[in-house]
């Protein structure tokens, strides 16, 4: 069977079909911190956690904006449309990593992100290399338009990722989360010219 014709609509097709996932993402974190208004004093609220919380928001919410660019691919095929969503599959476990269905197995958020940690970091390594593909994907120009920095950033990460994934020094978790929520702040607003 021939393939069908390049069509432009089918960027709005996958970004539908990624736009669920990612929307099912997002509800995952907002439900998960709205259970501490309702809740209050039920389960113990460790900051670090909620730190992680509000880095994966803005990095969904990154990846939202990044995925933009497939706009430009001249042919997108069933291949890229699997990348992408398994891409977003990826966001969408790291948020369910965050908020189990169920806490009862431990005393809080604290205990129960500690032990989940090499999951939780091991997926996030995974989710900074793959970003290394998709932005390929998008064509070498699109690449190296980020310069020297965007590879560098992302590597440093998934080491960065890989020592959290191992260590449960609450000092380092603490660093690695402050640092690398602000340098993902300040990514975006230069790598999409928000200041300018």
């Amino acid at each position: 069977m021939d393939a069908p014709a390049p069509d432009p609509a089918i960027f709005s097709h996958i970004r539908i079909v990624m736009g669920m996932i990612i929307s099912l993402s997002l509800a995952r974190l907002l439900s998960g911190v709205a259970l501490f208004v309702q809740h209050p004093g039920k389960t113990k609220v460790y900051w670090i956690h909620l730190g992680w919380v509000l880095f994966m928001f803005v990095f969904l919410l990154h990846f939202w904006w990044w995925e933009y660019y497939l706009h430009s691919l001249a042919v997108i095929d069933f291949s890229v449309y699997l990348f992408v969503i398994l891409y977003a599959c990826i966001y969408f476990f790291l948020c369910v990593l965050l908020f189990p269905t169920s806490l009862d197995e431990y005393a809080g958020y604290e205990e129960y992100f500690l032990s989940r940690r090499a999951w939780f970091f091991g997926f996030l390594a995974v989710a900074f290399a793959v970003d290394l593909l998709d932005t390929a994907l998008k064509g070498k120009a699109h690449f190296e338009s980020y310069g020297l920095e965007y590879p560098l950033r992302n590597a440093t990460y998934i080491i960065l990722c890989v020592v959290a994934a191992w260590t449960p020094n609450r000092s380092f978790h603490a660093t690695f989360l402050v640092s690398g929520l602000l340098y993902q702040l300040i990514w975006i607003y230069r790598a999409f010219d928000l200041l300018s």
